[in-house]
């Protein structure tokens, strides 16, 4: 009979409170973060102390989300839980599918009833206060429709195609629906999307450019009309930041460089800055590399080409048009790009007082189903 070793407990518990000392140490002595770069989000600070948020609990709260924020090597046990999780066959964090293939997938939850009615009813609102522009609405499937097949067993990626269609019927027949997913399919053999980002990229934008000119009655561009250079190798998107899967490879991200050349002027009017240039180039060395195209989301630009197009555009869309907008330049005098995120201004005057001949809205089907600003265009022209 073995006799049990009298040291074994004492030396186990010696080691449990070594190693819960050592991680308590760690915590206390290294410096706070202000940002995540891996999840592209600031971190929650030490809050003040107060009484009423004391008693109110409020406090407790905050230094709860302060300590999991400012924990030792935070992003090496984020990545091993969801590498354990993972093993265990839990294939969704934060909304995000692990799919197939290294593809981060963004998961559709449907809009409460009655939201379809209500956007494509401020769509029309927005046609009666501007009865001049010809209206396109452009709603783009993301990868989780497109790539379906790309999904874990047993996800249905067929929702965003059934809220897509529900608006599409709903517009009446002044308003041209722009049907991009079969052009998209037909290339999903290709890179049309990132791996661990939500947007498409910009070969996926280029195909939706091309269905979308036609049916605008333009003559799209070819891709020999441009060169397509590799802009980073090392980016991680937004599905990445927020799954916190980490085993995972980076995309890459194209631009595509027209060879004929082109001059023409960005007014970024809420910054009070002008660029000649539609890639911000500096970007690509920070973590949110896809705003390389047009430096992000802003509320009102201006696009003044010195092309000989007469006919000019209102844009009204998501990141998602960022990276097909540089196609559209060549074809258009003009082109004013509005986000109603951070727009505040009356989108039907600045229709009416410049003259747009032509309106997109341009959305992902995600975004389009999220964003109660979109309702904000039944309260124009006013």
């Amino acid at each position: 009979m073995n006799k049990a070793n009298p040291w074994e407990g004492p030396l186990v518990a010696l080691l449990l409170v070594a190693f819960t000392g050592g991680i308590l140490g760690w915590n206390l002595l290294a410096p706070d973060q202000s940002f995540s770069e891996a999840e592209n989000r600031s971190l929650k600070q030490l809050p003040m102390f107060s009484v009423h948020s004391l008693v109110t609990g409020k406090l407790a709260t905050e230094v709860e989300k302060y300590v999991a924020d400012q924990f030792a090597a935070r992003e090496f046990w984020v990545g091993l839980r969801s590498e354990v999780e993972s093993v265990l066959g839990k294939v969704e964090r934060h909304g995000v599918y692990l799919g197939r293939d290294g593809f981060l997938l963004q998961k559709f939850t449907p809009p409460a009833s009655g939201d379809a009615e209500a956007k494509a009813a401020a769509i029309h609102a927005f046609a009666d206060a501007v009865p001049s522009l010809r209206t396109y609405v452009m709603l783009v499937p993301t990868a989780q429709s497109v790539l379906a097949d790309k999904l874990p067993l047993y996800v249905s990626g067929s929702g965003e195609l059934v809220y897509r269609d529900e608006i599409r019927q709903l517009l009446d027949e002044r308003i041209a629906f722009v049907d991009v997913y079969p052009a998209l399919a037909a290339q999903r053999k290709q890179a049309i999307f990132y791996k661990t980002d939500h947007h498409w990229t910009t070969k996926g934008a280029f195909y939706a450019y091309q269905t979308l000119a036609r049916q605008m009655g333009l003559e799209p561009q070819n891709e020999e009309d441009f060169r397509i250079e590799t802009g980073s190798d090392a980016f991680y998107g937004s599905l990445y930041s927020k799954s916190g899967y980490r085993h995972v490879q980076p995309d890459s991200i194209e631009l595509y460089v027209p060879r004929a050349a082109q001059t023409y002027s960005v007014e970024f009017v809420d910054e009070q800055r002008q660029s000649h240039s539609l890639y911000e180039l500096d970007q690509l060395k920070r973590k949110d590399k896809y705003a390389v195209f047009l430096g992000g989301n802003h509320g009102l630009l201006h696009i003044r080409s010195d092309n000989q197009a007469k006919r000019k555009l209102l844009v009204v869309k998501d990141s998602y048009a960022n990276s097909l907008l540089p196609f559209l330049v060549p074809h258009f005098a003009e082109i004013a790009v509005v986000d109603l995120r951070y727009y505040e201004g009356d989108v039907s005057r600045l229709a009416r007082e410049q003259q747009y001949s032509d309106m997109l809205l341009l959305y992902n089907v995600q975004t389009f189903a999220e964003d109660p600003s979109i309702l904000a265009l039944a309260g124009q022209g006013q």
